[in-house]
């Protein structure tokens, strides 16, 4: 394993292009000012993904690095939420129909209904942070 100081350097730049990836997409918003081709609901799923596994926010302290870069990826995310579902003119540009997928019933709820029979003697706090724990190792 390439190890950087105390950082896996595989890790750092998957870390990098993410944050270059949102800030893409945030200034594509702000540019164009408009939501077309951007499916909200694929950043509300991202958005569940994130908070539920980044709870271990308030349980662990990895390092000051691991703690900005979960909540920059919340504070992103939750951004583009906010600015497609609430702020003109991306909340009118935003094309409903071709955003299409049933996003709650088909991933969301299967998900969580999974993971609950999977882990169900887990308590819940546990059952969110257990993927991330193992990732860590």
């Amino acid at each position: 394993m390439i190890v950087w100081g105390n950082m896996n350097v595989f890790r750092f730049v998957g870390d990098m292009s993410h944050v270059f990836s949102i800030i893409v997409l945030l200034l594509r918003l702000r540019v164009a000012k408009n939501a077309n081709g951007i499916s909200l609901k694929t950043q509300e799923l991202f958005l569940i993904v994130f908070v539920s596994r980044y709870i271990d926010l308030f349980t662990r302290f990895y390092s000051l690095y691991n703690t900005f870069m979960k909540i920059a990826y919340i504070c992103s995310t939750a951004t583009i939420v906010y600015m497609i579902r609430k702020t003109e003119p991306l909340k009118s540009t935003y094309d409903k129909t071709q955003d299409s997928f049933k996003h709650l019933e088909f991933a969301v709820a299967p998900s969580f209904g999974l993971a609950c029979v999977v882990r169900s003697h887990l308590p819940s706090c546990h059952l969110l942070t257990r993927t991330r724990t193992r990732t860590r190792t």
